[in-house]
């Protein structure tokens, strides 16, 4: 089951949120930057790393203070590799995988790969939906994903994405 909504993913009660992140782990968007400080300094501790990640990575770790119980980190982007429709595509797959691994039912998911000079909400919600078809075709896990928008605009291109596919 697929569902979009307007919320603040900070807010989202289900057991883990996939976050879009950069090779250290960091937030792309302001958006996850308040969702890393409302997870307060348990986060903030896990989120060191020996070495950066490679894009199309994924990892997971506890939501420190958050209501969910996991975050499942998704490398879009590092300081030699912009954000495409490829990493977003791979990060997002490998988050997807992870969420299979872990057995986790309910997952939230903000749009991957916008900000500044990234990608536009359509043709980021178009990647997102195809990546998370191809998954539920043949998994088991998640059972439940929300994608969570900040905008009604992000709203409406989500919202069509997952009705042009179908699912």
């Amino acid at each position: 089951m697929i569902r979009v909504r307007i919320d603040d993913l900070a807010f989202f009660d289900g057991e883990a949120i996939v976050r879009p992140v950069n090779e250290d782990l960091g937030a792309t968007t302001p958006l996850l930057r308040r969702l890393e400080v409302a997870a307060g300094p348990q986060l903030h501790d896990q989120l060191r790393l020996q070495e950066p990640l490679p894009v199309g990575a994924a990892v997971v770790t506890s939501a420190g203070a958050l209501s969910a119980q996991l975050l499942v980190h998704a490398v879009v982007m590092s300081r030699t590799e912009a954000v495409t429709t490829d990493s977003v595509r791979r990060a997002l797959t490998s988050a997807l995988q992870r969420v299979e691994s872990w057995q986790i039912k309910q997952i939230a998911i903000p749009p991957f790969g916008l900000g500044a000079g990234n990608l536009e909400i359509e043709e980021s919600a178009h990647v997102m939906i195809g990546v998370i078809a191809q998954h539920v075709g043949g998994a088991r896990f998640p059972e439940e994903i929300t994608l969570i928008a900040e905008t009604p605009d992000e709203e409406r291109a989500l919202s069509a994405a997952v009705t042009r596919s179908g699912l």
